[in-house]
């Protein structure tokens, strides 16, 4: 079944991981492949009007929405009012987190930091790192998914993207055969089950008059599923006896909700989304597998401890 988050950046989203951290500097590696780096400061051209100067920095409208944006998508769900809104916010924002981090960026810079091995190093596993990412996202453009594709997923998975049906179960649950056969004939005879389960139940829902609740499956047991969620099962019957690792058990369907089929237009954009990013998982392993039999790959397990 297709969820909503499945689209390919939440792969390039793994992989920033690797982009976003910075491993440090193995002194022994280094021994045995000098990397030679030479990085100058960089100046990054300002997108939008200007909002701020930092000395020869200068940080764009642009900049600032964009990385305020990304902020703002790492809120939690339940803390809204942490979210930055107003222009008041937005300028503190600015002084606060961008000027600062300036200020420290240029301290680092007159300090020499740039030519730090470990910032080298740094620097060259992140630009790899990034290639990759934009690789990827332009391999991702060009990929679609025709209208007939997502109308033959949703006829072949349909059921299986039906919503969850729930169904209130009531139970008894005895020790013997012979008391379950008993019991079924008063209840057969007209017996209330709530009555039936208090005084004969062993279950802890026999306080209940046996009522389990809204369940779903997957609540109990595979055999308690079978019959509890069996197409037969009417509301308001109740089951034959049949035998769990509780005991022998007789159910009553006491209601039951959800289970509705949606339609192809409620679920297209979520098919759409999942198929195609399949597709895009197929066109970067096709990838990877050509340029893996192109390549001289060497790998020196031994060295591995």
């Amino acid at each position: 079944m297709i969820k909503n988050g499945i689209i390919l950046f939440s792969v390039i989203g793994l992989l920033s991981v690797g982009v976003l951290g910075c491993d440090k500097f193995n002194p022994a590696a280094k021994k045995k492949a000098e990397v030679k780096i030479d990085v100058q400061p960089v100046t990054v051209e300002a997108k939008g009007p200007i909002v701020a100067k930092i000395n020869n920095i200068s940080i764009g409208l642009d900049d600032l929405n964009a990385e305020i944006a990304v902020y703002n998508a790492n809120v939690p769900a339940d803390r809204p009012e942490l979210k930055i809104n107003t222009k008041e916010q937005k300028v503190n924002y600015l002084k606060n987190e961008m000027v600062r981090r300036a200020l420290l960026y240029q301290h680092a810079l007159d300090k020499g930091f740039d030519r730090n091995d470990e910032v080298k190093q740094a620097l060259e596993k992140n630009k790899r790192d990034l290639m990759v990412l934009q690789d990827i996202k332009e391999m991702a453009k060009g990929i679609s998914v025709t209208s007939k594709e997502v109308e033959d997923y949703y006829n072949t998975y349909k059921d299986q993207l039906k919503e969850p049906e729930e169904r209130q179960i009531s139970e008894i649950v005895v020790l013997s055969e012979q008391d379950a056969r008993d019991i079924l004939i008063q209840l057969l005879q007209g017996g209330d089950f709530a009555t039936l389960a208090k005084s004969n139940s062993k279950s802890s829902s026999a306080k209940d008059g046996g009522n389990l609740g809204f369940i779903k499956k997957g609540k109990k047991s595979a055999q308690f599923d079978a019959v509890a969620f069996s197409d037969s099962l009417e509301v308001g019957k109740i089951s034959s006896i049949f035998k769990t690792s509780d005991g022998f058990v007789i159910i009553k369907l006491e209601d039951k909700r959800g289970g509705r089929q949606k339609p192809l237009s409620e679920m297209w954009d979520d098919i759409n989304r999942g198929l195609v990013f399949l597709k895009q998982q197929q066109a970067i392993e096709e990838l990877i597998g050509k340029l893996s039999r192109d390549a001289k790959i060497e790998v020196f397990d031994g060295e591995i401890k």
